[in-house]
Parts: structure tokens; C-alpha cells; sequence
């Protein structure tokens, strides 16, 4: 039940506070562990209250998954448009990609954990995040290969960009086994945009 103490929102300010609760939640715990009432609770409403801004939780979790995920495009396609040359593109994609992912974490795991992707709707919005993510690297794959070829290098870079990034972010939280990991984005971005592009120049098409 909400604290009698809680504080009236106007219905933007608190649209915005629902959406940002729920993207700790669903990114920590999953979306099947995630209650309606978790959410309104941590929030200091009831139900009814969340169900004048969202239709339902689905609802809210496909919203969340959109809205992410054109952000991270957003910062990447920004960041390439104004870089120089194939390579200043591929580095300063990855730099935006890092950046962002180390300012929003929980947007990584909502987007690329596995808290949602038993639903074949969260699934199909989740590969086309990752197939838009795809396509944006391999128009930046200068060989003379077919479109096919380019798209499949182009998964193996962004899959190359997640593994790096679940490794990077546990690593950070914790350091037990030793391992040395840059605690600043922009050296990890260029560590791991050295391999793409040193993989993407040595392409004969072949």
C-alpha cells in the first residue's frame, strides 16, 4: 500500500517515475518476476493509478524495449553522422555505444538480458533493436561482398560489442576474480573498436 505521506504528481511527472521504476525492476529481476504491484509500490501508489498510464505491464515492457532502444540508435547514428572516414565512423559508433551503455546500464540489460525474451513479442522487438543496431555497422563494411555477407559480419560486430559490454558491466560491480577491466567507456570502446576494424580491413570478399 502506498505511504500516506506520498506526494501527488502531475500525470506526466508521474508517467515518467512509473517508466523509470520499471526499467530498474524489469532489468534487475526480469519481467516475469516483476509485479504490476512491485512497481506501484516502490512508486507509493496503487494499481489503479498505474493503470491510467499504462494498459498493462506487456504494454509497459514493449514501450520501455522501444524507447531504449531508439535511444542507444539515436546516440550511434549521431555519433557516426559526424565522424570522418570509415574508421573515425567505426570508433566513434562504438564510443557512443559504450558511453551510453555505461550511463544507462540498465537499458543493456533490459535490451540484451534474458529477462523478456521468452515472449515471442519482446523477442521480435529485441532483433529488430539488434538487426537495426546490424544494419547501421554494415553500411560502414567497405568490401566487395554481397549484402548478406556485410549483415552477417555486421551481427558478429554487435554480438562482439554485447558479450564485451555483460563481461565489462559484472566486472565492474565485481572484481574477485581479478580481472583488469577499463573503468572508463572510451578506453574500452577503442580497445574493442582496434579489433573491429582491424577484422573489417582485412575483408577480401573472397
Amino acid at each position: 500500500m502506498p505511504e500516506p505521506s506520498t506526494p501527488r504528481l502531475p500525470g506526466r511527472q508521474r508517467r515518467e517515475q512509473l517508466f523509470d521504476i520499471a526499467l530498474e525492476l524489469f532489468s534487475t529481476k526480469g519481467y516475469i518476476q516483476t509485479s504490476i504491484d512491485d512497481i506501484a509500490t516502490r512508486a507509493g501508489v496503487t494499481k489503479p493509478v498505474f493503470y491510467q498510464h499504462f494498459f498493462s505491464k506487456k504494454a509497459l515492457y514493449k514501450e520501455l524495449l522501444e524507447h531504449v532502444g531508439s535511444q542507444l540508435m539515436s546516440e550511434i547514428t549521431k555519433a557516426v553522422a559526424q565522424a570522418q572516414g570509415p574508421r573515425g565512423q567505426v570508433e566513434s559508433g562504438f564510443y557512443a555505444y559504450f558511453r551510453y551503455i555505461s550511463e544507462h546500464e540498465n537499458a543493456y540489460y533490459l535490451l540484451f538480458g534474458q529477462g523478456g525474451r521468452r515472449e515471442d513479442e519482446f523477442s521480435r522487438v529485441a532483433r529488430r533493436i539488434e538487426r537495426t543496431l546490424a544494419e547501421a555497422v554494415a553500411v560502414l563494411i567497405d568490401a566487395a561482398i554481397s549484402r548478406e555477407h556485410q549483415l552477417l559480419l555486421a551481427y558478429g560486430i554487435v554480438g562482439l560489442a554485447e558479450s564485451t559490454t555483460r563481461h565489462w558491466l559484472t566486472s565492474r560491480r565485481d572484481t574477485s576474480e581479478g580481472a583488469a577491466v577499463p573503468a572508463d567507456p572510451d578506453v574500452l570502446a577503442r580497445w574493442i573498436a582496434e579489433i573491429a576494424w582491424g577484422g573489417l580491413r582485412g575483408i577480401t570478399g573472397d
